[in-house]
């Protein structure tokens, strides 16, 4: 069954801050491998202008996935999760994430297709820090398979 189009444009509330850590940060940049000395180390961070370490720019993806399953999980959307893939994912950032952040996401429907019987979900997420400031925009693209024979 196809997503339901009055959808596009729906706006989900505000996550509840989720405070950025410095070990998870280093967490996650070894878990993908990049040793830059700013994701670990405070006085690199520092010496680069920032306040504390920054998170990698992939990082943000944790908690704007998470923000995006109010929308996933909307039972009158109409989504199957079960038959859903990753389609693309893309990041704007306004300034990197610091060690410390409290940051908030909102999720809005950006846009929502029907191809070859399946279909995309576009979602927007809005990252703010606890003063309001803008942080990073994320797009989170999600394809739903159409059904065995369909």
């Amino acid at each position: 069954m196809a997503l339901d189009q009055s959808f596009v444009g729906r706006t989900y509330p505000p996550t509840p801050p989720y405070e950025v850590g410095r070990e998870k940060i280093r967490e996650f940049a070894e878990a993908i491998g990049d040793a830059n000395p700013a994701y670990a180390d405070q006085e690199a961070a520092k010496e680069l202008g920032h306040p504390d370490v920054i998170a990698p720019p992939t990082f943000v993806f944790a908690i704007t996935f998470k923000a995006a399953g109010a929308v996933i999980e909307d039972p009158q959307l109409g989504l199957d999760y079960s038959r859903v893939v990753h389609g693309d994912q893309k990041f704007v950032y306004t300034r990197p994430v610091h060690a410390g952040d409290r940051l908030s996401v909102t999720s809005t429907i950006e846009a929502i297709k029907s191809l070859a019987g399946n279909d995309i979900l576009d979602i927007r997420g809005e990252v703010h820090d606890e003063s309001g400031e803008h942080v990073v925009t994320a797009w989170t693209k999600l394809v739903s398979r159409a059904p065995e024979g369909a």
